[in-house]
């Protein structure tokens, strides 16, 4: 196995761990009622899901 032959510096390191970084959930507007939501995913405001309503939301 290989083996470094010098000292990789502190600043080398965190260049390459400032790149673990987490990205906010993505969001798409619901076809029905346009709002926010998750994609693949019921929409909590109206309850449709592919053009169908599947749950019932209480207004």
């Amino acid at each position: 196995m290989a083996l470094p032959k010098r000292r990789h510096s502190k600043t080398r390191r965190n260049k390459r761990r400032a790149q673990w970084k987490l990205s906010p959930p993505s969001r798409v507007s619901c076809p029905h009622c346009g709002q926010p939501k998750r994609p693949h995913r019921i929409c909590q405001s109206c309850g449709h899901y592919k053009g169908e309503e599947v749950l019932l939301v209480k207004s």
